[in-house]
């Protein structure tokens, strides 16, 4: 059976200069995990069971990065499942999207993760070394655009 799990791509707006497009004042949370091959990813988990899907991404959230549901914003229209091996067997990422409501807000990470870095999309491609989570924070970024 092929492993589930959830997880939100968090984002905030900083305050743009005069100059700038809004949309360069976005920057994505990315945790790096404190286990394996220290990949950047943003907070996810496995369902537990009589969980549904989103309220697995909150939990993880919440657990990984220290964030309450209620200090952020669910986008809506945005909802992305990514599907790939790990350890031979298929596994199953679902992933919305949420903003920050207080830029400022400190992120305070579990055992599971040893750094964080609030990234803007080129830097965060980089740390995402997996090329589905590159496309996936693109496909957001482009999302986030087209709603301005």
């Amino acid at each position: 059976m092929a492993v589930r799990a959830c997880g939100l791509i968090i984002y905030r707006r900083l305050q743009p200069a005069p100059s700038s497009k809004v949309t360069d004042s976005i920057e994505y949370l990315l945790l790096q995990t404190s286990y394996g091959t220290h990949h950047w990813t943003p907070p996810k988990g496995h369902v537990d069971a009589g969980e549904d899907d989103l309220q697995t991404a909150f939990r993880e959230t919440q657990e990984e990065a220290g964030l309450q549901a209620s200090q952020l914003t669910l986008i809506e229209g945005y909802k992305k499942e990514l599907h790939y091996p790990v350890h031979g067997k298929p596994k199953t990422v679902v992933y919305w999207l949420a903003e920050m409501k207080d830029c400022n807000t400190e992120i305070k990470l579990s055992e599971e993760h040893q750094a964080f870095q609030w990234l803007k999309l080129e830097d965060a491609c980089k740390f995402a070394e997996y090329e589905d989570m590159q496309s996936m924070l693109k496909e957001v970024h482009q999302f986030l655009c087209s709603r301005e």
